[in-house]
């Protein structure tokens, strides 16, 4: 496995960019960074522009809070900018996001991601080749294109497109459709194993060669003992956070657990945050994270599958013990 670095979820695009360069001087194989409080490409730029060698990702972008005309530009940018080290990971996020904080349609939402990568590839094979831009779908409609407009070929190509996917359609179109999956946090090598890699493999014809499979992964770290149990904390919430959406219930169906996933869902909607962590059992924290010996862990939930891990720490945590992980990871 690859091992990347994965920025905190509410980094600004300043500790975006130290944080990059600090995993690159440490040895790190790529560098990830979310969108949530700050645009992902703006991070992702400063990362690119303060590095040389690191592979960039966004961990996810949202797609469906652009179109893909705006996306196609934003990602061929950042691919000249960092010389060709960037991945486009693409995420639809949940709808009430999509259309309460982003005001965008919503429906469909694996047809239209679908369509929506189908269209980029189509802006990007225009400006490749010069050939007529004529792409007519579903949902998105992309006819024009004049030489004032066309940055013309990328001397990099494209970046791979990576999708995140927890559902078996979304799953499908990230087989069909992308270049590699992101699969998502709460997961368990049992999901992996039972729902995701078969619909991967008939979705790509039975071969997974030359599909990317990335994971930020839940890890429970900690110099001492009370830092591990405030990490424990920490993830407690975090996957409790996630198991309230019912998008992902059926990670959490899968291990007899739909009831706690409607629990979550209902005290989700009080923002009863700390009766939601005090939910979460050590069963499901073990089911859903890697404490006590986390490299080997790692090694054995997910070695021989993934092909590209990070370490998903929703507490502070020291450089030195994650670059220890690290170093033990590759050496297994």
């Amino acid at each position: 496995m690859l091992v990347d670095f994965a920025a905190g979820v509410a980094a600004s695009p300043s500790e975006v960019e130290e944080g990059a360069a600090r995993a690159e001087r440490d040895g790190y194989d790529g560098f990830g960074a979310a969108e949530t409080k700050h645009d992902v490409f703006t991070s992702l730029t400063l990362a690119a522009r303060a590095t040389t060698a690191i592979t960039l990702q966004s961990s996810i972008a949202v797609a469906f809070a652009r179109n893909p005309m705006n996306l196609a530009i934003l990602a061929n940018d950042l691919q000249l900018i960092s010389a060709g080290r960037f991945q486009l990971g693409l995420g639809s996020q949940v709808q009430p996001h999509i259309e309460r904080r982003f005001a965008m349609p919503w429906s469909k939402p694996a047809a239209r991601m679908a369509e929506f990568v189908a269209a980029v590839r189509a802006i990007w094979e225009c400006w490749a080749t010069g050939e007529r831009l004529s792409f007519r779908g579903e949902f998105y409609r992309h006819t024009l294109m004049t030489p004032f407009f066309n940055p013309g070929p990328n001397p990099y190509g494209n970046p791979p497109i990576l999708l995140a996917a927890v559902g078996e359609r979304m799953t499908a179109v990230a087989g069909r459709a992308a270049d590699g999956l992101l699969v998502h946090p709460l997961t368990s090598p049992a999901y992996l194993r039972e729902r995701t890699l078969p619909i991967l493999r008939e979705a790509r014809g039975g071969s997974l060669d030359g599909f990317q499979l990335g994971l930020s992964a839940f890890v429970v770290l900690g110099a001492d003992e009370k830092a591990r149990s405030e990490a424990e904390q920490a993830v407690k919430g975090q996957i409790a956070f996630y198991g309230s959406t019912p998008a992902y219930r059926p990670v959490l169906e899968l291990h007899g657990w739909g009831d706690l996933a409607d629990r979550l869902n209902q005290l989700s909607r009080r923002q009863a945050w700390a009766e939601m962590t005090a939910l979460i059992t050590d069963d499901v924290l073990d089911t859903f994270a890697v404490g006590g010996d986390v490299p080997a862990g790692l090694h054995d939930r997910f070695g021989g599958t993934i092909d590209r891990l990070s370490f998903y720490t929703p507490y502070p945590v020291a450089d030195e013990l994650l670059a220890g992980v690290r170093e033990a990871v590759i050496k297994l």
